[in-house]
């Protein structure tokens, strides 16, 4: 009934920090790697606002796509109160429940997913940049 509700707000609320973590965040920092010993590529780490930018995508999108849902079966409708089950008090605990259950378990598993986006991310780059001093410890 309202489970979008949950992921959304955490949506918001992780929109705002990405606002205030990329404006305290310095330039990028620069991975250099070099290809059988004679190209260099630069490389640019992930900053953490554009990390924090693809659990907001996660976020936005689940919830929009539930709230289209709930909007096509009806549970959702352009007047007041919005939500169907906040007409009624016995939907509205029935309602609350939902949203504490299966939109909590819903916010939970997107971050889970995130933050394993983010673990690989990491080990990728560790990986570019041991490679890089490991060629140029070779080298010297």
């Amino acid at each position: 009934m309202a489970c979008f509700i949950v992921p959304a707000v955490e949506a918001v609320i992780t929109t705002m920090a990405t606002k205030a973590v990329k404006s305290k965040e310095k330039e990028a920092e620069i991975l250099e790697v070099s290809i059988d010993n004679s190209d260099i590529n630069a490389i640019e780490k992930i900053p953490f606002s554009q990390k924090l930018g693809w659990l907001n995508n996660l976020l936005w999108g689940g919830s929009g796509l539930l709230a289209f849902e709930h909007v096509w079966h009806g549970e959702v409708v352009p007047w007041f109160p919005f939500l169907t089950a906040a007409g009624n008090p016995s939907n509205a605990a029935e309602m609350l429940h939902e949203m504490s259950t299966v939109g909590v378990g819903m916010a939970c598993l997107v971050t889970v997913a995130w933050l394993g986006m983010v673990a690989v991310s990491s080990v990728i780059e560790k990986r570019t940049s041991d490679e890089q001093t490991d060629d140029t410890l070779e080298e010297a």
